[in-house]
């Protein structure tokens, strides 16, 4: 028995409490269970939003919502561990809720009605007792995808295309409708081209305080389709800024030239990201779609490339939709194969 509470936002205690669940879970299973955009809503403030809270009488204006599975006193772990060590009130489970319920877009499933895109994890030692069940008919029964209330769609993240995960959707009547596969290549072999940047293009470091309206403009324009990555705000990319592995000297963009710093215009960027001393990421890439055609893609990525080799990382991966045959072409052609898969499972 699990107990199960909803919260509009978390304390600074339960933020902990969720953080060290979080890590547990992508120290056993290799790779975190949630995305980076979840872990930084554990301590954002609510949206304005309709989304009321169980048992309150009227809406509340929150856009998120955090799910937390207690043990009850009597529950041990799967483990020989002493029952006093893990009894009564333990974090073991935990899912998030973010709605979208003004018809809006950014993470609703891609359904264009409203809908809600959850995840959630489950402590190693508390699985295969039904708790990831419970969060996830307490996600669809929150969200209205349970067909009592609204009837609106629910999406559900797996990250790693875990096999548990796959387990609760076929019990649920989940089908995939969304599949990111993460690409990596080595940074040592083959060896990297040199960038070659169309007449009057030059590439520079972002500027933290200067450059952060500049670039959600152009983000938002190359990422238009995208439900998390586009409709961005600045606030969104301060939030990163604050993270520790952000590096502005990492964050390249490329400018049209012939003006001053101060006014240089950005046609597109290549945001890197350190995961350790080895492993390096293609954060975000992305071209102005008026810039199109003059070939900003392939130099912006080998500058980034370049960038992550010369801070002494051997690997870079990246993210990409596994549908998008132009762009896992691209990448194939730059080295890059297939490496993982995150799995987004929507309710009927």
């Amino acid at each position: 028995m699990v107990d199960l509470g909803w919260r509009s936002r978390l304390s600074d205690d339960e933020a902990g409490e969720v953080r060290a669940l979080l890590d547990e879970v992508t120290e056993a299973d290799g790779r975190p269970p949630v995305s980076e955009a979840a872990v930084l809503r554990l301590r954002a403030r609510p949206r304005p939003q309709r989304l009321p809270l169980p048992g309150e009488g009227g809406a509340e204006d929150h856009a998120v919502l955090h799910l937390l599975a207690r043990a009850a006193p009597t529950e041990t772990p799967n483990t020989s561990a002493p029952t006093g060590e893990h009894a009564g009130g333990r974090l073991v489970g935990y899912a998030q809720l973010d709605a979208q319920l003004d018809g809006g877009g950014g993470g609703d499933g891609g359904d264009g009605g409203g809908g809600a895109t959850g995840e959630l994890a489950v402590h190693p030692e508390y699985r295969r007792r039904g708790i990831g069940g419970e969060l996830v008919r307490a996600l669809m029964e929150r969200s209205g995808a349970d067909g009592a209330t609204c009837g609106r769609r629910l999406q559900v993240w797996a990250h790693g295309a875990h096999p548990a995960a796959a387990r609760l959707a076929q019990r649920y009547g989940f089908t995939v409708t969304r599949t990111l596969w993460r690409m990596r290549r080595s940074l040592l072999e083959p060896p990297l081209d040199e960038p070659s940047w169309p007449d009057g293009v030059r590439v520079r470091p972002f500027r933290v305080g200067r450059d952060e309206a500049a670039f959600v403009e152009v983000n938002n324009k190359a990422f238009a389709w995208h439900p998390e990555q586009g409709g961005w705000d600045v606030e969104q990319v301060r939030a990163r800024e604050a993270l520790p592995w952000f590096d502005a000297a990492g964050f390249l963009l490329a400018v049209q030239t012939g003006t001053d710093a101060a006014t240089d215009r950005i046609l597109g960027f290549h945001w890197t990201k350190v995961h350790s001393a080895e492993l390096g990421e293609v954060y975000v890439l992305g071209v102005d779609p008026a810039e199109h055609g003059r070939g900003l893609g392939a130099p912006l990525t080998l500058a980034g490339l370049q960038h992550l080799r010369a801070r002494g990382m051997s690997t870079v991966m990246l993210y990409t939709e596994a549908d998008n045959a132009p762009a896992v072409h691209t990448y194939e052609r730059l080295g890059f194969t297939h490496w993982d898969t995150d799995v987004a499972y929507s309710s009927p």
